[in-house]
């Protein structure tokens, strides 16, 4: 079945990969009114692709959209193709650096997933890992909160996570839980093979995946509220074991 991208950068993304488009949706434009901006670009680049276009009006859109923020346009695209650990590693042994994963325990809101995409790729991550059973899966409104970035950056999903840390570990990665108890992230060294575990936005880590991590970790709380959403405590980890990678070179 075809997936949804909606949102002028979401699609311009799409278009800029491989990822097999179907055809785009737009909207029908006034009589005489021409296309401008990002929406000219994207036609564009369809018509280079050559990429069926069809029109539609806003109500229209709309229905498609399911009720998502489509700025004017959709791309109906083939299925996301989900990578496999093994192809993560093998991203940063193309890359010359040392594995750098994110690995989301139980994660549900598909916003959080598409912010941590858009963050993880900005940052340099070699992949993303979520778990096949109860878990948010890369669909379109992670597509439209990555802003893009879902097409950048491998997603392997896995049957079970704590024995993907296992496999992990068995090539010298350091796996560090994200928890409230954890000794204070701005004095854990983030600098070698590393993946860091993001848990339920409600419950956390689970038990068993938090007794298999090498490490936990947390981020210093100064305020009356001690946890951060998901999306936010990921950013926060992720740009720290960045910036130890960037100063360690």
């Amino acid at each position: 079945m075809a997936e949804k991208i909606i949102g002028r950068n979401a699609v311009m993304e799409a278009l800029r990969t491989d990822r097999e488009i179907e055809r785009l949706i737009v909207l029908r434009q006034k009589p005489g009114a021409k296309a401008e901006g990002s929406l000219k670009k994207i036609l564009a680049k369809a018509r280079d692709r050559h990429i069926p276009v069809d029109y539609a009006d806003r109500a229209g859109l709309d229905r498609i959209a399911g009720g998502g923020t489509h700025q004017g346009v959709i791309a109906t695209v083939s299925d996301y193709e989900y990578r496999t650990v093994e192809d993560l590693l093998r991203t940063a042994e193309d890359r010359n650096e040392a594995p750098f994963l994110i690995i989301l325990d139980g994660l549900e809101d598909p916003h959080n997933l598409g912010a941590i995409m858009r963050t993880a790729e900005c940052a340099g991550a070699h992949g993303i890992i979520i778990p096949e059973r109860r878990a948010v899966t890369v669909n379109a409104t992670v597509m439209k909160t990555s802003a893009g970035a879902a097409e950048h950056i491998g997603c392997a999903r896995v049957t079970n996570i704590a024995r993907t840390i296992e496999q992990l570990q068995e090539q010298g990665i350091w796996i560090y839980g994200c928890d409230m108890d954890g000794a204070s992230l701005y004095e854990t060294d983030l600098k070698g093979p590393a993946a860091i575990v993001i848990g339920n936005e409600g419950r956390g880590i689970s038990r068993l995946v938090r007794e298999k991590c090498d490490f936990i970790i947390s981020i210093p709380m100064k305020g009356q509220i001690n946890s951060l959403n998901a999306s936010n405590a990921a950013a926060i980890v992720t740009y720290e074991a960045l910036r130890q990678r960037e100063t360690a070179v």
